[in-house]
């Protein structure tokens, strides 16, 4: 199965459009491109300092992940990235925003972190793959406690 197969529509079809640069530097290019699309979360929900229950565990670019409820019972995703030169953190939060706000909860809650490496590629260092992974399951786990499946905590 093609490794775009493994994620929600929109998602499939943004990771199909990147990975088909015909080279490394055109992907990062890609990448950069989307990354200046990002913006600020809206003040109408969070503004500075953010707190740390929205805060993603590990990422070095400080980014915190708000939902808002949307009226069919998905959710719309909002990042906040508070390093400015977090080209990478910036990309995924306008990837994640775009591609799964107004997803159904239950895809959402089974997105895999491997779609780090199918965005990015392999050769993220530690620290940045770690942040950048901590970023999805964030939201999963947003989807998660949307759904009922799982509690503040962490329990199901």
């Amino acid at each position: 199965m093609p490794e775009a197969d493994r994620y929600p529509a929109k998602l499939s079809k943004l990771l199909r459009r990147i990975t088909a640069a015909a080279t490394r530097a055109e992907r990062i290019q890609t990448l950069i491109d989307i990354s200046r699309r990002y913006r600020e979360v809206p003040q109408r929900i969070a503004t500075r300092p953010y707190t740390k229950d929205h805060e993603v565990p590990g990422c070095e670019s400080g980014v915190y992940v708000y939902t808002e409820d949307r009226d069919d019972g998905t959710l719309e995703f909002h990042f906040a990235v508070e390093n400015p030169h977090g080209i990478s953190a910036k990309a995924l939060a306008v990837i994640l925003a775009d591609t799964m706000s107004g997803t159904p909860l239950a895809q959402v809650a089974a997105l895999s972190s491997d779609i780090v490496y199918d965005l990015f590629g392999q050769e993220l260092s530690m620290g940045k793959s770690m942040g950048l992974q901590a970023m999805v399951q964030m939201v999963a786990r947003a989807a998660q406690r949307a759904a009922g499946a799982v509690t503040a905590d962490g329990v199901g």
